[in-house]
């Protein structure tokens, strides 16, 4: 059995973007001399995910629109009626009374979710023809951690 950990830090200049990441894991993979196993790909941080999809722009854009919808960020107007009524008691989130502006993003994590476990067969990620592997920050423009752990023979 090997195993590989790597480490990738991200300083988003937006608040939310969605950066590829595709290319990094399956050099964690190239690291770790593993032919057959898994590798798993998780934030670090409660108001990020990592997501697998399509390297489309408008899906990314398609996608955060409807994360607003359930999860609607109170820093900016409500997209419509039902994102409005969406939103806590209040019109804010309970999590912003201790100062934070970030709520949403941390629903935001709990509907993409913080990792993503990953085939890996003959030294190469498995993926699907339009797969790509995707760091999704919803609370950017400051240090965050992704962890690459890959395991297997």
């Amino acid at each position: 059995m090997k195993s590989n950990t790597t480490y990738r830090t991200f300083n988003t200049e937006q608040r939310r973007e969605w950066i590829r990441i595709t290319e990094d894991v399956q050099a964690a993979v190239d690291e770790s001399g593993v032919e057959e196993g898994m590798a798993l790909v998780s934030a670090m941080h409660i108001t990020a995910g990592v997501w697998v999809n399509d390297d489309e722009p408008g899906i990314q854009e398609d996608a955060l629109e409807w994360l607003d919808k359930l999860a609607p960020p109170s820093w900016k107007p409500p997209a419509n009626g039902v994102a409005e009524e969406l939103l806590p008691d209040g019109g804010d989130y309970r999590h912003h009374r201790g100062g934070e502006d970030n709520g949403d993003a941390h629903l935001k994590n709990l509907l993409v979710h913080q990792q993503a476990i990953l085939p890996v067969t003959e030294g190469k990620l498995d993926l699907g023809p339009w797969q790509q592997v995707f760091y999704a920050e919803f609370d950017g423009r400051r240090p965050k951690r992704l962890v690459i752990k890959v395991i297997g023979d």
